[in-house]
């Protein structure tokens, strides 16, 4: 695995690459958060191979991934606002030209008269002193103009920089983030047996799935059948972190609980647009009640987090673990479905257009409790803004 590479600054400002500067990227300009974007995929690099040394190798791997998922999501925006800066900046100078191009012109011809000439004006004495105040003030605008035009014309360079640089940041963090998902499988087909809350009766689930017509139902065949307590699940209690709980994926919410969306349809929870193969985490301790396909959710993952709680999510590519294991909090559940964008030029238009397509999965996500769907906005942190 390569090792991290220091990207040069491409101007003095200070950047930090932590979680916080990500956070508020919005509010910095394109070369910061361009920068910035750069400089955690660089760490997350760093973290994949460090990875191979951590006790908790799911865990470590788990963070990794999610850091190439931050850092390109990062600086696919940066590029992208990086884009719309030059071409404001492009359009300005195009805008410009032709009336610098009459004032030069103005001044040259000024600049060619004979001094004897410059200092007879057809009005008189007070004309001449008249078209001197004028000159006199006219000469520190020109001066200002310049100078905004010299930072425009280096800021546009360092715009163009910036991207190309940009292409060697991402043939190592497209790379590293498909390494990740990878060895992220790869770890969890070979991890050690989990706790596990009850074993699954194959034959009785199978009835289930078939005999389902709805997801309410098959949710309340999964809270009738009786569950063992006194586990590691039950120790901590669900309600506690009402209002406060983390996405399960990163994404954006695009239809909110019960709203109507294309085709009509009223779902009971939230739905995420997700990149393709984002991953899946648990944002709480919870016992795997089900994973599988069902119905016209496709591959769905169904987890306990608390007595009498049902977490749905739907629409993953690639599941982990077994029905019964009761996983820790931010634990892999899966991938989403879709191919990621390997080719860094791909990437790079896909910014630059910046129309949304690379968020093209789906995540459903629904909360039952005892068996009835409750609004996600009262139990999840984000989306309350």
């Amino acid at each position: 695995m390569r090792a991290g590479r220091l990207i040069p600054l491409l101007t003095g400002t200070a950047l930090s690459v932590l979680a916080p500067t990500l956070a508020v990227r919005a509010q910095t300009n394109p070369i910061e958060t361009a920068q910035a974007a750069m400089l955690a995929l660089d760490k997350a690099t760093v973290a994949l191979a460090e990875a191979e040394k951590s006790n908790d190798r799911i865990s470590a791997l788990t963070q990794t991934v999610l850091a190439y998922e931050k850092g390109l999501g990062a600086l696919r925006d940066g590029l992208r606002r990086a884009s719309l800066r030059e071409a404001t900046i492009q359009g300005a100078l195009t805008a410009e030209s032709e009336k610098l191009s009459q004032l030069l012109g103005v001044l040259q011809t000024i600049e060619r008269a004979p001094e004897p000439a410059l200092l007879v004006h057809p009005a008189g004495p007070i004309g001449t002193a008249r078209s001197g105040m004028i000159l006199s003030d006219v000469a520190p605008a020109l001066l200002a103009k310049a100078e905004r035009l010299r930072r425009d014309l280096e800021e546009l360079q360092t715009l163009r920089a910036l991207q190309a640089n940009a292409v060697d940041t991402l043939k190592s963090g497209l790379e590293g983030a498909q390494d990740a998902r990878f060895e992220l499988s790869l770890a969890v087909a070979r991890r050690t047996e989990l706790p596990r809350r009850f074993v699954a009766d194959d034959a009785r689930m199978q009835t289930l799935v078939e005999s389902a017509d709805t997801l309410a139902s098959f949710a309340d065949g999964l809270m009738s059948e009786p569950v063992p307590q006194g586990n590691a699940a039950d120790t901590q209690d669900f309600t506690s972190v009402k209002g406060r709980l983390a996405m399960p994926a990163l994404g954006q919410i695009i239809r909110r609980f019960n709203e109507v969306d294309a085709a009509g349809v009223r779902r009971p929870g939230y739905v995420i647009a997700t990149r393709p193969m984002a991953i899946v985490t648990t944002p709480w301790p919870a016992t795997i009640r089900y994973l599988g396909p069902l119905l016209d959710y496709g591959n769905i993952a169904i987890i306990e987090p608390g007595d009498g709680y049902l977490m749905v999510l739907a629409g993953l590519g690639q599941l982990y673990g077994e029905v019964g294991e009761v996983l820790p909090q931010g634990a892999p559940i899966g991938l989403m479905a879709g191919a990621t964008i390997s080719d860094d030029q791909a990437f790079l238009i896909a910014a630059e257009e910046g129309t949304g397509a690379d968020a093209s999965e789906t995540l459903y996500i629904e909360l039952r409790e005892n068996g009835t769907p409750v609004d996600p906005n009262d139990w999840f942190a984000a989306g309350k803004e």
